[in-house]
């Protein structure tokens, strides 16, 4: 198992794209550490991971509370001699659907700060102990709008964009340390759950929503939850013990949104 004898601690864990990628790193060898605001969605997968042969702990870490998140990762170390890998994916509480002219700024800024704060504090944790360490993987997540001009997405895209700034400066000061950081770019999983809620709805909107979304690809297809699992793992093993700072592309080879119609806007004296 090329992750044996790595310890991970995954932030944002739940039953949708968290879990899938703890079930990974468990499967390829590593012991998980998943965390969520609630315990339980925490419990659930790492209780799945247990019941399958690996390695799980489950706890409360609310990853925008920097001490909490800085005694979590001590912990681990404390009681596995380690911190290995880290990988943030919590909810960035984005707004999407409106027009950046009809949002609020309260709207557009919220998914910014989340993000910054919340990669902030639990890279820099993470960035500290694998530095003693003189080895160790940080992770992160983005999706297509942080490399081309998308609309509708408010305040999500720029907080891509400075997810991926942010990785790649992280990754220059922390190379010399033996650390490596590295951030996936997905289009988004058919599979994960807001996918799965919004296909419940059903109608034709949505399916067409689908249809543009694929058509919108270089290989008409979405990348699925296992597809980003995937690379995490190969990201965090020795595999590819030579690639940091950068941003690996999984979108499927997402073009320009060129399908996407934008309604005219009504534009309004505020």
């Amino acid at each position: 198992m090329i992750l044996a004898n790595k310890n991970a601690v995954l932030y944002g864990v739940g039953d949708s794209l968290g879990g899938a990628v703890a079930k990974a790193l468990a499967a390829a060898g590593a012991k998980v550490f998943v965390t969520a605001r609630r315990l339980e969605n925490a419990l659930n997968v790492a209780e799945e991971i247990r019941a399958t042969g690996g390695q799980a702990d489950a706890d409360v870490v609310d990853a925008l509370d920097g001490p909490a998140v800085n005694r979590h990762a001590e912990r681990v170390v404390a009681t596995s001699g380690t911190l290995d890998i880290s990988f943030n994916l919590i909810n960035l509480a984005d707004r999407q659907g409106m027009p950046l002219v009809d949002m609020s700024a309260d709207d557009f800024v919220r998914p910014v700060r989340i993000a910054m704060l919340t990669h902030f504090l639990t890279a820099t944790a993470a960035g500290r102990i694998m530095s003693r360490q003189r080895s160790g993987v940080v992770l992160s997540l983005t999706a297509t709008p942080a490399g081309i001009g998308y609309p509708m997405v408010g305040g999500f895209g720029p907080a891509c964009c400075a997810i991926e700034a942010f990785s790649r400066n992280l990754a220059a000061e922390l190379g010399a340390h033996g650390v490596r950081v590295v951030n996936i770019r997905s289009a988004g999983s058919p599979d994960s759950r807001p996918f799965r809620e919004a296909a419940a709805q059903g109608g034709d909107d949505v399916t067409d929503f689908f249809a543009r979304l694929k058509n919108d690809t270089m290989l008409k297809a979405m990348p699925l939850m296992q597809d980003i699992a995937n690379a995490a793992v190969f990201l965090a093993s020795d595999l590819a013990g030579k690639i940091t700072g950068v941003t690996l592309d999984i979108t499927a080879g997402t073009t320009s949104a060129l399908n996407y119609k934008m309604p005219t806007i009504a534009f309004v004296d505020r």
